[in-house]
């Protein structure tokens, strides 16, 4: 009898932020399923509750999912989810550790509230300062760590488009980008058996608007909010499934960058063709049609914009 192939995440321990929903569930149920356990946290912990129970069903014998409610821009509370991990997991080590937990708002530095712009910049910076702060000396351990930070599109073009400013959300991620690639040598140098990830999105399927109005304490959507809230998840190139699939794809190639999403790979192209034309966007979706290898390309680009 042919022995069955072992999946490259079978055995390992991973941590997943932001698991209540969308990319972050998708993570947690994929990981399950290929035979990694995981400790997921959210602050909205009837969301990661259930994202476990739907994991833990799907996973297969001597896989343990546990969800844990945090607030990751609160340092106090990612270390308590630390010790909740290691003792319900009986860890001393983690494997891989999967920042992803992310809201939206604070779009102006100059009219949107103090309040809601630091609040947005924490859960998006913070919240990843403190994961690795936190994991890196469990991912040490392992041997063969991996610490995936996600960052987004906005982490190398601040905005959304014309009269579409994403000051705390593009602010946050752009740190995250940089945190990321200045952990390349430096883990390479002090600490080898951990290497860093950075995943940066476009348009996924999530429901980070409806997530950022609840984090925010922002009142029930109207018609027409609701209504954006829903075009941005099913009029998505990319479901969160298959965003998903991207990531842990990429992470076991070993890249150190990972785009997600033929949108994001072509304003790259176009961002990196002409860096002074990236705030002209007509000039940006034209060299997104004209650099990228994708047909097509400028439509995609263009759907960022429509559904807000």
């Amino acid at each position: 009898m042919a022995e069955r192939d072992v999946d490259w995440y079978e055995g390992k321990l991973a941590v997943v932020t932001g698991g209540g929903s969308g990319m972050g569930r998708e993570l947690v149920r994929q990981l399950a399923a290929r035979g990694c356990s995981v400790a997921a946290c959210d602050w909205n912990d009837d969301a990661v509750a259930e994202s476990a129970a739907k994991a833990q069903a799907g996973a297969p014998d001597g896989v343990l999912v546990s969800g844990h409610a945090c607030d990751v821009s609160e340092e106090a509370q990612v270390l308590q989810f630390r010790d909740e991990l290691q003792r319900q997991h009986a860890a001393d080590h983690v494997d891989l550790v999967f920042s992803n937990a992310g809201i939206g708002g604070g779009s102006s530095f100059v009219t949107s509230s103090r309040e809601e712009w630091e609040r947005t910049f924490a859960v998006d910076w913070w919240g990843v300062y403190y994961c690795a702060r936190t994991f890196l000396p469990l991912l040490i351990p392992s041997g063969d760590g991996v610490l995936i930070n996600t960052s987004s599109v906005n982490g190398f073009w601040a905005s959304l488009g014309p009269k579409m400013p994403n000051s705390a959300y593009a602010t946050a991620k752009f740190a995250v980008k940089g945190f990321t690639e200045g952990l390349i040598e430096d883990l390479r140098t002090n600490a080898p058996q951990v290497r860093a990830v950075v995943v940066m999105p476009g348009h996924v399927g999530t429901d980070i608007i409806a997530n950022t109005r609840r984090a925010h304490g922002m009142s029930e959507p109207g018609q027409l909010e609701a209504r954006i809230e829903t075009g941005f998840r099913e009029r998505a190139p990319l479901t969160a499934a298959e965003a998903a699939t991207i990531i842990l794809d990429g992470v076991q190639s070993g890249t150190w960058r990972i785009l997600v999403g033929r949108d994001a790979e072509a304003l790259d192209a176009a961002v990196r063709a002409n860096p002074e034309g990236a705030y002209s966007y007509a000039k940006l979706a034209t060299a997104a049609v004209t650099r990228s290898v994708e047909r097509g390309a400028a439509r995609l680009v263009r759907r960022l914009f429509e559904y807000r």
